[in-house]
C-alpha cells in the first residue's frame, strides 16, 4: 500500500506538489495523468526516496520513507522515465548487479531474469554491452531491472515508452499478475488510452494539487479519460 499525507515540495518559491494525499491500496493500479509540468514526477521522486519534500509523510507498507529509506526501498522499484544504465556492462551483468542490491538469491534471480526477460523479449541479448542496446531495448532491460525482485510497490514513469506491441502486451500482462498477487502499482502516463484499459484507478494532478482521485470506473463514466482529461485542463483557461 502507498500512503501519501500532504505532501508539498518547493523549488524556491515554486510549489511542484502542494498538499497532496492520496491512498493506493494493494493490488490496486493506479494512472498519475497531468500535463508536462504538473508535478507527477516531482511525487514519484519524492516517494521512491530521491528527493526530499518540505512538508507531508510517505508510506509504503506502513514504512515511513524518511525516517526508514533503506527497509522502505526494498518494498519498492522506481523506473523513470529515462533510466540512465551503465552502458559498459552487459545486459547479464546489470541484472545481477541489480538482484545483489536486492539480496536475491542465485535461485531466485535466475528464476527471475529468465521469465522477465523472455516474456520481453530480450533474453537473448543479454550477453551483449548495453552500449550496442537500442533505446527499446534499454527500456525492456530497465523493466526486467524493476521486476526483478517481484516489489511491493512498483513505481513507473511512462513505462510503456519504447516498447514495440508484443513487448507493450506482455508487460500489461506482467502489471496485471502483479496487482493480483498484491502488489500497488502507480505510474505516471500521457497515454491515456492504455491507462483507461489497465488501471483500476486514476489521480490527476494539476498545478502541483490533486484534483480527482478515484476509481477510473467513476472517474470517466460515459466518456473517455482522455475526454475527462481534456475538460479538467481546459478548465484552468476558464
Amino acid at each position: 500500500m502507498l500512503k501519501i499525507e500532504h505532501l508539498t515540495k518547493k523549488y524556491g518559491d515554486k510549489i511542484a506538489v502542494d498538499d497532496l494525499s492520496l491512498t493506493v491500496e494493494d493490488g490496486k493500479i493506479c494512472a498519475f495523468i497531468g500535463h508536462n509540468g504538473a508535478g507527477k514526477t516531482t511525487t514519484l521522486k519524492a516517494i521512491a526516496g530521491i528527493i526530499n519534500f518540505d512538508n507531508g509523510k510517505i508510506s509504503i507498507n506502513d514504512i515511513d520513507i524518511q525516517s526508514d529509506p533503506l527497509k522502505a526501498k526494498l518494498q519498492m522499484a522506481y523506473l523513470p522515465d529515462n533510466p540512465d544504465l551503465y552502458e559498459h556492462l552487459k545486459g547479464i551483468e546489470y541484472l545481477n548487479f541489480i538482484a545483489d542490491v536486492f539480496n536475491l538469491s542465485v535461485e531466485e534471480r535466475k528464476k527471475n531474469i529468465e521469465e522477465y526477460a523472455k516474456r520481453l523479449e530480450i533474453y537473448k541479448d543479454l550477453i551483449d554491452p548495453i552500449s550496442s542496446y537500442s533505446h527499446g531495448m534499454k527500456q525492456k532491460l530497465a523493466l526486467v531491472s524493476a521486476l526483478i525482485h517481484k516489489p511491493k510497490l512498483l513505481l513507473l514513469d511512462e513505462p510503456f515508452v519504447g516498447l514495440d506491441p508484443i513487448s507493450s502486451h506482455q508487460f500489461k500482462m506482467i502489471l496485471q499478475e502483479l496487482a493480483d498477487s498484491g502488489a500497488t502499482i502507480f505510474y505516471s502516463t500521457h497515454v491515456l488510452d492504455v491507462a483507461e484499459k489497465i488501471c483500476s484507478d486514476v489521480a490527476i494532478i494539476k498545478q502541483g494539487k490533486l484534483i480527482v482521485y478515484d476509481t477510473m470506473e467513476k472517474v470517466k463514466g460515459m466518456s473517455s479519460l482522455e475526454d475527462i482529461f481534456l475538460e479538467l485542463e481546459n478548465e484552468k483557461h476558464d
